[in-house]
């Protein structure tokens, strides 16, 4: 319901009085609207905003980093927020809020999570780390599992990461069909 509403808004403050559009208000927007991911709501916006605003640098920045969080590219993510935290910083919990969408995609595709590349996708390192793991193994489910060369985390179980076998009843033949064929057979 609030991504209706902001497009909303957006849509009319563009259409119908283009002389209150606010470059800042409309990045805002936009940066809540990457700390929404997965969810469509940077594109939805995205769309909104006439061409010649998205050419400005800080639109043009916040594509960038947009399509590195689509692609799963967080190391090039978290480098190119480093150098855009004038543009980010105006937005208060946008590191947490990427953070958590880095591990949403990580619990998607992984079982075990080595460290280092947990490392990498949520940019903290060392004890902060640490500190941040302990702190899911306790209320998230995670395991630590300490190896011989690094740490691996076993996340959650989820329909992605642990996928199942189904039997479709639709494709088995049952037995007495099969023992029919026996008798052509020999």
């Amino acid at each position: 319901m609030l991504r209706l509403y902001v497009c909303i808004m957006i849509d009319f403050l563009l259409q119908f009085e283009p002389e209150r559009l606010s470059v800042q208000i409309v990045a805002r927007i936009l940066i809540k609207a990457l700390m929404a991911m997965p969810a469509p709501d940077f594109s939805l916006c995205l769309f909104l905003i006439p061409e010649h605003v998205q050419m400005e640098e800080q639109f043009k920045t916040l594509i960038v980093l947009s399509h590195y969080l689509e692609t799963g590219r967080f190391r090039q993510f978290w480098d190119e927020a480093s150098k855009s935290r004038n543009i980010l910083d105006v937005v208060p919990g946008f590191e947490q809020a990427i953070q958590s969408y880095a591990i949403h995609v990580l619990s998607l595709t992984y079982q075990k999570v080595p460290r280092p590349v947990l490392a990498e996708a949520i940019n903290i390192e060392g004890l902060a780390l640490d500190k941040f793991m302990e702190y899911h193994a306790a209320n998230s489910g995670w395991v630590i599992e300490k190896g011989s060369r690094s740490q691996l985390i076993v996340l959650p179980r989820n329909e992605f990461n642990h996928p199942e076998l189904k039997k479709n009843t639709a494709d088995t033949v049952p037995f007495e069909h099969v023992t029919r064929i026996f008798p052509i057979l020999s």
